[in-house]
């Protein structure tokens, strides 16, 4: 057997070492699907009346199609904690230290953990999406703007997989990992998830205008409601690339730098 076939066996065991963890803990899913329903409820159910129509040019626009692409954001972001901790995890109780004492390539360990994690929050933004619609989302896209909407979703994912994977080799502990889970987390609060940040005053809407999650946001909201998207698709795609590019060499470099002994 060739390197590269080595290194494709070796990822596919891990991934699906990551998958039966997410099997033997369903939690990790029922929590990243759970929590942006919950908030959809509450925007859409008790906070309604805040935003019932949304001045979008001449066009009104229903609150529910408005938040929805927030709230699928915010199931990615949910979805990254259980990475982070699932790298870690394996990285304080030694399992990672074990496998570079093995000939088992880097890149299928790193592999193993992000692909389960796409799969994973893949299926959770199919369930949220499912919630949505029943609940009254309605959107417009055609056949490019769906494929849009996916691949930028699946962008994100890998981006912020792969930074969850790199919190999760760097800290020394579980409890290290919440800084990088509270950020994103909170992130999409302060963005043009549940009201335009025009709508917004001072150094907030500065904020919330030029950081990473609003023009993804605004990006996948553009394309599932079939308007132009505008220059949002470019930035989305470049800050998306450029996450997931900063991820990846991070997790490489931490990698490495474990000792072998």
């Amino acid at each position: 057997m060739s390197t590269l076939t080595y290194a494709v066996s070796d990822s596919a065991t891990m991934v699906r070492r990551s998958l039966r963890h997410v099997l033997r803990y369903p939690i990790t899913v029922v929590i990243s699907v759970g929590v942006p329903v919950l908030m959809l409820l509450l925007f859409v159910g008790v906070f309604r009346a805040l935003g019932q129509s949304l001045a979008t040019g001449a066009d009104s626009l229903d609150y529910i199609d408005y938040i929805v692409p927030g709230v699928l954001l915010m199931t990615v972001a949910y979805g990254c904690q259980s990475t982070t901790m699932s790298v870690n995890q394996d990285m304080t109780e030694g399992i990672i230290l074990r496998f570079r004492t093995m000939a088992v390539p880097g890149a299928a360990v790193l592999t193993g953990h992000v692909v389960a994690a796409v799969a994973r929050t893949l299926v959770s933004l199919g369930l949220v999406l499912g919630v949505s619609v029943a609940l009254g989302f309605r959107p417009d896209a055609g056949v490019f703007g769906w494929l849009a909407a996916i691949g930028l979703l699946v962008l994100l994912v890998l981006a912020l997989t792969w930074l969850a994977v790199a919190v999760g080799l760097t800290a020394p502990t579980p409890e290290g990992t919440a800084g990088f889970t509270l950020l994103v987390q909170l992130l999409p609060f302060v963005s043009s998830a549940f009201v335009p940040t025009d709508t917004m005053s001072g150094g907030v809407r500065w904020f919330a205008a030029n950081q990473p999650f609003s023009p993804i946001i605004d990006a996948i909201r553009a394309f599932l409601l079939g308007t132009p998207a505008g220059s949002d698709g470019i930035v989305a795609v470049a800050w998306c690339a450029g996450l997931m590019l900063a991820g990846f060499l991070w997790s490489r470099a931490a990698f490495r730098r474990i000792p072998v002994k």
